[in-house]
């Protein structure tokens, strides 16, 4: 098991270019999700400011914030783009309609 000081020193050592391609998603629709991030909900509960100071460093000086759909997707977005009212209802209809792809 990872502790939080092994989970942030891991953030603050990753390389700008793992978070590259979901940089270029905030700045074309401001919402990358899951897939598109080397970050999972561990991190975001225990690492976040050390993610916005990483995107910082890879040239994405916007605020971010996150939300999540009942543990089965999040999303990084920019919240001076989006309402998180807004990214929720978007992931539970993305969630559903691959549920639907893969059953």
């Amino acid at each position: 098991m990872v502790n939080v000081e092994q989970l942030k020193y891991s953030v603050n050592r990753m390389a700008v270019e793992q978070v590259r391609e979901a940089v270029l998603e905030l700045r074309l629709d401001g919402l990358v999700t899951e897939g598109k991030t080397p970050f999972n909900k561990i991190h975001f509960n225990t690492c976040f400011a050390e993610i916005e100071a990483l995107f910082q460093r890879a040239g994405y000086h916007r605020a971010l914030d996150v939300v999540g759909y009942q543990g089965l997707m999040y999303a990084l977005y920019d919240p001076g783009r989006w309402e998180a009212v807004d990214v929720l209802r978007w992931l539970k209809e993305f969630t559903e309609a691959a549920a639907t792809r893969a059953g």
